[in-house]
C-alpha cells in the first residue's frame, strides 16, 4: 500500500466517525467523510471499494493496532497467563471509546452478506492477542485457543455495548467470569488426559486431530486456515 493511499484511508476513517452515529457504516458516511476531508469521491471509492463495509473493517483493525501498541508497552512479567489474556481483551475494548460506532459495526456484520467479514475480524483480533502473548502452538490447539477466545471476546463486547455503568465495572466482572469458565474447561481437558480410561478412549480421535496444522507464518499464510495431512498421523 502506497503512503498516499494509507494517508487517504486514515483521513477518511477519521472524518467518517462523526457521521456513523447518523448513517451507520454506509456509502453515505463515506461520501460525507470524503467531503469533510477534501477528498474526491473517486479517491474515496478507491480507498474503500465496498464503502461502509471496508470503512468498518478499517475501524476494527485500527482498534487491534491500538491494543497491540498497549500490550507491547505493558509490563506483564508478574501476571498469570489468564490475567494476561484478560488484560489483552480489556485493552482491545478500551481501544474504542465510541460505543455507537461499535454498535453500528455489530449490526452491519450481523447481516448475512457481511457475516464472514465479521467472523474474520473477531478471529483476527484473537489471533493477534495470542501471537502478542507468545503463542507458539502449531497443531489443533492453535485453533481451539483462538476459537475459545473468540467466544469470550465477542460475548464481552456485546455485554459492554449494554453496560452503562461507570467505569464499565460490570463488563470487566463479566469478562473475568468468562475467563474462569475457559480455565475450568482447560482443567477438565487436563484431567481427561491424565485419566487412564478416558485417555485410551480418546487415543483414536487424538491421533486424527494430531494431523491438523496451523497456517504457515504470517508471510506465508496462503493455506489459511491451515491444513490436515494423513502423513501427519501415520
Amino acid at each position: 500500500m502506497s503512503e498516499q493511499l494509507l494517508k487517504t484511508k486514515e483521513a477518511l476513517l477519521e472524518a467518517a466517525l462523526p457521521h456513523v452515529v447518523f448513517d451507520g457504516w454506509s456509502t453515505a458516511t463515506l461520501a460525507e467523510a470524503a467531503l469533510d476531508a477534501g477528498i474526491s469521491p473517486e479517491d474515496a471509492q478507491a480507498a474503500y471499494p465496498r464503502g461502509g463495509v471496508d470503512l468498518a473493517i478499517a475501524f476494527h483493525k485500527a482498534g487491534d493496532a491500538m491494543m497491540l501498541e498497549r500490550l507491547a508497552a505493558a509490563d506483564m512479567s508478574n501476571l498469570r497467563f489468564r490475567d494476561k489474556i484478560t488484560a489483552a481483551v480489556r485493552y482491545r475494548i478500551e481501544a474504542v471509546t465510541d460505543k455507537e460506532a461499535v454498535r453500528k459495526g455489530s449490526a452491519l456484520f450481523a447481516l448475512p452478506q457481511n457475516a464472514a467479514d465479521g467472523s474474520k475480524l473477531v478471529w483476527g483480533t484473537c489471533d493477534a492477542i495470542w501471537n502478542a502473548l507468545g503463542d507458539t502452538s502449531d497443531d489443533v490447539n492453535w485453533y481451539t485457543k483462538r476459537a475459545t477466545l473468540s467466544g469470550v471476546y465477542a460475548s464481552t463486547v456485546l455485554y459492554w455495548l449494554g453496560d452503562d455503568g461507570e467505569g464499565n465495572t460490570a463488563t470487566w466482572e463479566f469478562l473475568d467470569r468468562r475467563i474462569d469458565n475457559v480455565m475450568q474447561i482447560e482443567k477438565f481437558k487436563a484431567s481427561v488426559r491424565k485419566n487412564p480410561i478416558f485417555s485410551k478412549l480418546m487415543a483414536g480421535p487424538a491421533k486424527v486431530l494430531s494431523g491438523i496444522r496451523a497456517p504457515h507464518a504470517a508471510v506465508k499464510r496462503d493455506d489459511f486456515p491451515g491444513h490436515w495431512s494423513p502423513k501427519d498421523v501415520t
